[in-house]
């Protein structure tokens, strides 16, 4: 090889290590550093009781790197109490389309802890979704709720994002019997837009753990299942994020993430122990963006 050779391999090299590193660096800044002004304004206005998670949820952060924008049309996995669908529907706007999108109705009786009066409650929550979003703002956002094996055919190839935020542990502890979790990514990407993306925030353990103990039971997943999941289901890995990294848990084999705030189950009337998991504050998550292939 000449030296002119070299040189312009060299500067090639260069070239492309340093394109990476941008790369890099432009995620992080996305993440940390980006100022979303009418997100944060959203965020802002919560009651202070419910914005005291933010410095463990990081919403704006979150839902900057998952590149959520007023108008989109997004679905959130398990909305619950509404605790993201508040930012949701007043951050989209009017313009925008926010839909809940839970378990199959036939998932909650696998769960041991729920009698027949809360699985009913369960299942008719689902339909409730619209009124809960009304409840949280009244900008007129267009809203429905439904479950993974419910999705209205008007939604497939209709939705800008699809958002995983702590709900794919239970998804994946019952895949082997009843394919819950192959079956929820199939909806997502049905749902999704040519190039639409799936935002994942899961509570997460290191991949030293043994698979038998990070199969969503304990609340917890490697980073490794939930990829190779997607990527099965026909999605790529566009970016990670620290975002939500906490290393302070450290859970033993057999902990539970639910001994952690906000639930601290097991610790609520032991004072030690609950100012222990409090020191500890909410669970260690990766912060993962795929995107539809």
């Amino acid at each position: 090889m000449s030296k002119i050779q070299g040189l312009k391999t060299n500067k090639f090299v260069s070239a492309l290590l340093f394109g990476c590193l941008t790369l890099s660096i432009s995620h992080s800044a996305l993440a940390h550093n980006h100022k979303n002004k009418a997100l944060e304004a959203v965020v802002a206005e919560r009651p202070a009781d419910i914005r005291k998670r933010d410095a463990f949820r990081h919403p704006v952060e979150t839902l900057t790197f998952f590149q959520v924008k007023p108008g989109m049309a997004v679905a959130e996995a398990l909305p619950g109490g509404g605790w993201y669908s508040t930012i949701l529907a007043n951050y989209l706007g009017k313009d925008g389309e926010l839909y809940g999108i839970n378990y199959v109705d036939s998932m909650w009786a696998r769960f041991s802890f729920f009698n027949e009066e809360a699985i009913a409650g369960r299942i008719a929550a689902t339909k409730e979704f619209p009124g809960q979003v009304a409840e949280f703002t009244d900008n007129g956002i267009k809203s429905d709720g439904f479950t993974f094996d419910t999705v209205p055919d008007s939604l497939n190839g209709k939705l800008d994002r699809v958002l995983f935020v702590r709900a794919l542990h239970n998804l994946s502890r019952f895949e082997d019997d009843a394919g819950t979790m192959t079956q929820a990514l199939k909806a997502a990407h049905q749902m999704l837009k040519p190039g639409g993306m799936v935002g994942v925030v899961q509570h997460e353990v290191p991949e030293s753990v043994p698979d038998a103990s990070a199969k969503g039971d304990r609340g917890y997943l490697k980073t490794s299942q939930v990829k190779a999941a997607f990527k099965a289901a026909g999605f790529e890995l566009v970016a990670s994020s620290d975002i939500n990294k906490n290393p302070k848990d450290k859970p033993a084999n057999d902990e539970i993430v639910w001994r952690l705030p906000p639930s601290l189950l097991g610790a609520r009337d032991d004072e030690d122990k609950r100012k222990a998991m409090e020191a500890i504050g909410e669970s260690n998550r990766m912060t993962l963006l795929f995107k539809k292939i």
